[in-house]
């Protein structure tokens, strides 16, 4: 049976208010009592509940999700399932709050995690650019005992607590697969369309989609990456440039989100290509409806959002976390299994 502050408080010979204040760090003990407390505690092999003394202090967990900003469809689902999480935020004793910086700004996203730890938030879920100033901003947080976890692109190494979002190696190779198995004999290269290779994610879903071309049976040649910072003008001119310029050109694997660009391009010159894509937004969903579109590889924005509120929770609580409920799927898409549209489809 685990011992309680009542056993403590018999064994060190002083009330249960005495008990509690110790336990909380709260002045008002003389330090020869203290000390008897202490030792009783450590006797009796007593481990606190933090969730449960969390609990009964009613104790607000203030969390900050930092987002990039900008016409990322993906991330503004992000914001919208933070914002309807945030309804429920008094039953669940959180307090969420959102941040926008600039897309693939480390600078900035290092500022934004500074902020946070400066007020003293609960936890931290940020979407992670490699760069050092980053590691170095997530290194402070941790100093500062405050639980940070990375949102759809991972920043392994940095210290950061968890990684919430899919195997995006595994997504690259799905979408490699995918795009050989399509092509089957047709010639012609395949280009990538990136938003940027100094996120992790992209360059995971570039390394799996390499891996799992250069396997197929059918030897082709893989483009030079385009980055189109996630941009749709950027994406649109450097898709139809490509378009231009390669007429034989038979796939096009588009790992970030510069889904709205790379569409209009492919209206526009009215070709016929294979295209695998990333995330279900109104754009994707109406691109696969009409055939501009193979498949689309999808993540549970809502899903995402719900883990990193639990696992900042736990972190706080000082608990363990259940990786199987936090794991993210990967669903595959084509015009054959859309589900119903959400509201949150930009």
């Amino acid at each position: 049976m685990r011992p309680t502050v009542h056993d403590i408080a018999a064994k060190a010979g002083v009330s249960l208010a005495t008990v509690d204040r110790v336990l909380n760090d709260r002045p008002g003990v003389r330090s020869v009592t203290k000390a008897r407390v202490e030792a009783a505690i450590v006797a009796l092999g007593y481990v606190r509940d933090v969730a449960a003394a969390n609990l009964a202090k009613s104790r607000i967990y203030p969390l900050v999700f930092i987002l990039p900003e900008g016409d990322n469809p993906f991330m503004r689902g992000l914001e919208a399932e933070i914002r309807r999480a945030g309804l429920h935020s008094a039953a669940e004793r959180t307090r969420l709050s959102v941040v926008t910086v600039p897309a693939f700004d480390p600078a900035a996203l290092a500022a934004a995690i500074d902020a946070a730890v400066a007020e003293g938030v609960a936890g931290i879920a940020a979407v992670a650019v490699d760069a050092p100033e980053v590691f170095a901003a997530i290194g402070r947080a941790q100093e500062a005992d405050i639980p940070v976890v990375t949102l759809v692109s991972d920043l392994s190494g940095s210290g950061r607590d968890h990684f919430i979002g899919v195997d995006n190696i595994a997504a690259g190779r799905t979408a490699g697969s995918l795009m050989g198995r399509f092509l089957g004999s047709r010639p012609g290269p395949v280009v990538v369309l990136a938003g940027s290779m100094r996120v992790r994610d992209h360059g995971e879903r570039l390394e799996g989609f390499l891996s799992a071309m250069a396997a197929m049976s059918v030897a082709r040649t893989i483009l030079p990456v385009l980055e189109g910072q996630d941009d749709p003008d950027l994406s649109f001119r450097l898709m139809s440039d490509c378009l231009a310029a390669v007429p034989d050109l038979a796939g096009v694997y588009s790992l970030g989100a510069g889904n709205r660009g790379l569409l209009k391009a492919l209206a526009k010159r009215g070709v016929d290509l294979c295209v695998i894509a990333h995330e279900l937004t109104t754009e994707t969903r109406g691109a696969l409806e009409s055939g501009l579109i193979d498949a689309v590889l999808n993540q549970d924005a809502g899903h995402e959002v719900r883990s990193a509120i639990r696992i900042l929770r736990a972190k706080a609580d000082g608990l363990s976390v259940n990786a199987a409920q936090e794991r993210i799927r990967l669903d595959i898409f084509i015009k054959d299994n859309l589900p119903p549209a959400s509201p949150d489809e930009e």
